[in-house]
């Protein structure tokens, strides 16, 4: 991802009079008003937000409309391939992209922490706004709050999107069927080790970078090629075998994944090892399935691999009419095993 033009070269708050964020408590402060004036409404400045309401009446047009939420607290906040600010709009636009919907409009909460550097705030707005302009979707309604010093890890940003719906397709888990052939758009494993390898101050012979990107455009690809797609899923928390047996338990099937057809880069694979994780739990901010009927399994794959996000696009396993409700592995030996959710989080605050 491009990053954001130099702070000190276009930021329009006064950053030499006020260099960090000072309220100790959010509202109508001269500062906190001239911060959402002159930063956040001139940065993602729209119809929608010139109206300076407390929320913004959309038109969506006439087709469905898909809506979803989500909350960004990744530590650090800034690591190769992204940040919190382009993390938030691509993490809400990849949720409305998987329900087959374009997303239109986004709204952001701030929880800023007493004491934040103005020039930090300002590098995640700058970011945030590219990402959405990226994206193709707009920041219509927000808020800011500022708590006391210590009591907010810096930044949390919480966002909200409505995206529109153009088409007839039913994507959920219970419209998976047996038959059905099992895409995955790239490498996993990419995102939670470089968000680790930044963390832990950890140095390896190339620097491993977040995979965080929009997927809407590969997605409504798909879906305008007239694919008939039963599900599809993105694979941040928990990763590819997650997502997977979240699937198979709520569609009462079963997958049979193909270990050799998973794409996991060789250096992703090393730091694993290193770190003691298996890739295929490690979060994904770029990266989904898709199930579609085997009849449209070498098209889809086709399509995937014609877009930048889906050039390493592989078939990566199917559904099954037994174990229904459970995820198995075929492994490169040719055995068999479960693979089930970890018992706790692998790693924390990757998003």
């Amino acid at each position: 991802m491009k990053e954001p033009e130099e702070f000190s070269l276009s930021c329009p708050f006064p950053i030499s009079d006020y260099p960090n964020i000072l309220l100790a408590h959010g509202g109508g402060g001269t500062l906190m008003s001239q911060l959402i004036e002159r930063m956040f409404i001139s940065t993602f400045k729209n119809q929608h937000l010139d109206e300076r309401h407390d929320g913004a009446v959309i038109l969506p047009g006439t087709h469905c409309i898909a809506f979803t939420t989500d909350s960004y607290v990744v530590h650090p906040l800034f690591f190769p391939g992204g940040d919190i600010g382009s993390l938030a709009v691509h993490g809400t636009v990849n949720d409305l992209a998987m329900c087959g919907a374009r997303a239109k409009f986004l709204s952001a909460g701030f929880i800023l922490e007493e004491g934040l550097p103005m020039e930090t705030l300002w590098r995640v707005v700058r970011s945030m706004d590219a990402a959405a302009r990226e994206a193709g979707v707009e920041l219509v309604t927000g808020d800011t709050k500022v708590v006391d010093r210590g009591k907010g890890d810096a930044i949390f940003i919480n966002t909200a999107g409505i995206g529109v719906v153009p088409h007839d397709l039913v994507l959920t888990p219970s419209s998976v069927r047996p038959g059905d052939v099992l895409l995955l758009n790239g490498d996993v494993g990419r995102h939670g080790i470089a968000i680790m390898a930044v963390r832990e101050n950890l140095s390896f012979e190339s620097t491993i970078e977040s995979d965080s990107a929009p997927l809407v455009d590969i997605v409504m690809n798909l879906i305008e090629a007239g694919i008939d797609i039963h599900c599809m899923r993105d694979l941040t928390r928990g990763g590819l075998v997650s997502a997977l047996v979240e699937i198979a338990e709520v569609g009462g099937i079963g997958i049979t994944l193909e270990e050799r057809a998973i794409p996991v880069r060789e250096d992703v694979q090393g730091a694993c090892e290193i770190l003691g994780f298996d890739p295929l739990y490690v979060a994904n901010e770029g990266r989904f399935v898709a199930f579609v009927p085997p009849n449209e399994a070498e098209r889809t794959l086709e399509r995937m691999r014609s877009h930048p996000l889906g050039e390493s696009a592989s078939i990566i396993g199917k559904v099954t009419e037994d174990t229904p409700g459970a995820l198995r592995l075929k492994s490169r030996i040719g055995t068999h095993r479960i693979l089930d959710r970890l018992s706790g989080e692998q790693l924390p605050r990757i998003c």
